[in-house]
């Protein structure tokens, strides 16, 4: 029965909760299929289901990570279209910190040729989550401008690419010292929310028009000021709360911070009278209707093939370092996607990461 090393987190709270533990791996059901990890995605819902504030998350000892890449090692009864040997990239839905995965066939997809494992890692969240926020419930259209907050990060690099791939103007926010790396992908407006007023900037950038669709994860406080930026007919897509992560724990300080920003006043009044939308988005809530989420996928892994796509790969560390990467990304100094090799795990690490961390 073959075996795999997981990162366990032990219990809530900073980087240095993980544990190293080894499972066993029972024979494979139907439609299932067993992938030896060589890299996998870190998203920010890893930290907050590691600090305690992603009530879907499962109680600790748990083992997070939404996305991996590897090679088949086996596959199980009914499985079609792939074969021990394939290099593949899969959604897990947790669980994807480990040198080994079993997935079911539906939430894996083959690497398009010429395409690094590296990149394959990067895509299937932060891409999905940037499609489905843009395309599906933000209707973006060529000309639009849209506005992407956390612009440097994983889901933030990707709207900009997809953003632009359709044809929108993009305005971002990021910290000072990601803006030019944000303008080289496409940003014609980019701020320091830290230091700037992005409301005002955004109102003088369009002649107080304002913009077709706001992307926010960063909490209810930022929520209510993306809200004065959007012109007539343009919607706010909110999506994380990552600004509190940094300094709350506890799933109760989570009600008590959406409790006390009420000043995030959405009546339905003020919506019709302003021809403003507002939507929630929530990845992980969407695995009861698979059919809008492969359908995402698989033109993502396409673009991707094509070189339409290119993920944002800013680091790759050995799985040993994900306290180390955790912090890194919680404390908002990546650009792009951080991965954790396996592969040493798994008797593949004859070959060094296409970025590697420093």
């Amino acid at each position: 029965m073959p075996r795999a090393q997981q990162l366990a987190i032990m219990r809530h709270g900073g980087p240095e909760v993980f544990k190293q533990i080894e499972i066993a791996i029972p024979d494979l059901g139907p439609g299932a299929i067993m992938i030896r990890t060589h890299f996998a995605g870190i998203n920010f819902a890893d930290i907050m289901a590691r600090v305690g504030l992603y009530p879907d998350a499962p109680k600790p000892p748990m083992v997070v990570g939404y996305e991996v890449s590897g090679v088949i090692e086996a596959v199980g009864p009914g499985v079609t279209g792939f074969k021990p040997g394939d290099k593949v990239l899969a959604l897990t839905l947790f669980g994807g910190y480990s040198s080994r995965v079993v997935v079911p066939q539906e939430r894996v997809r083959l690497v398009p040729e010429g395409v690094s494992l590296e990149a394959a890692a990067a895509l299937p969240v932060v891409y999905l989550t940037a499609h489905l926020m843009l395309y599906k419930l933000g209707s973006l259209m060529m000309g639009d401008i849209v506005l992407i907050h956390g612009a440097g990060g994983g889901v933030g690099t990707a709207a900009l690419q997809l953003a632009r791939l359709k044809g929108a103007r993009v305005f971002a926010t990021a910290s000072r010292g990601k803006h030019e790396r944000v303008r080289s992908m496409g940003a014609e407006l980019v701020v320091d929310p830290a230091q700037d007023d992005f409301v005002a900037m955004v109102l003088d950038a369009t002649e107080g028009r304002g913009v077709d669709l706001v992307l926010d994860p960063q909490g209810p406080a930022n929520f209510a000021r993306s809200f004065k930026t959007l012109a007539s007919l343009g919607k706010l897509v909110m999506f994380g709360i990552q600004s509190s992560v940094a300094r709350r724990r506890k799933l109760s300080d989570l009600f008590r911070l959406l409790w006390s920003n009420l000043g995030i006043n959405f009546s339905p009044i003020q919506l019709m009278n302003t021809n403003r939308g507002v939507h929630g988005f929530n990845l992980g809530h969407l695995w009861d209707r698979p059919e809008p989420v492969m359908t995402a996928l698989d033109e993502l892994v396409t673009w991707l093939g094509e070189g339409k796509i290119s993920p944002e790969v800013d680091r790759v560390l050995a799985y040993r370092r994900v306290p180390e990467a955790h912090a890194y990304i919680q404390s908002r100094q990546n650009f792009g996607k951080v991965l954790l090799d396996f592969r040493v795990l798994t008797g593949t690490a004859d070959q060094a990461p296409t970025v590697s961390g420093q």
